[in-house]
């Protein structure tokens, strides 16, 4: 089945960038769905299987960019002490 998205749905996908989703493919259980993606920086389009694709972050709709790793969640530095 092919879906057309509207509106389109921003992006990111692993390994090619942010983008604009404008369909997606399902060929049914036992296959990812495949989102149809515009790459924002080259205007390729690409077929990307479901689990390369992730929504951009939104502040209004509460999806904030993770922190990394490396950053504790709630680090106390001597400065913030005194």
């Amino acid at each position: 089945m092919f879906t057309q998205l509207n509106p389109p749905m921003p992006v990111t996908v692993t390994d090619r960038g942010k983008g604009l989703a404008f369909a997606v493919i399902d060929y049914g259980p036992e296959h990812n769905l495949i989102w149809v993606t515009a790459i924002d920086a080259t205007g390729e389009i690409w077929c990307a299987p479901n689990p390369k694709v992730r929504m951009q972050n939104n502040w209004t709709q509460g999806r904030m960019i993770p922190p990394s790793p490396e950053d504790p969640p709630f680090a106390v530095s001597a400065q913030s002490i005194r």
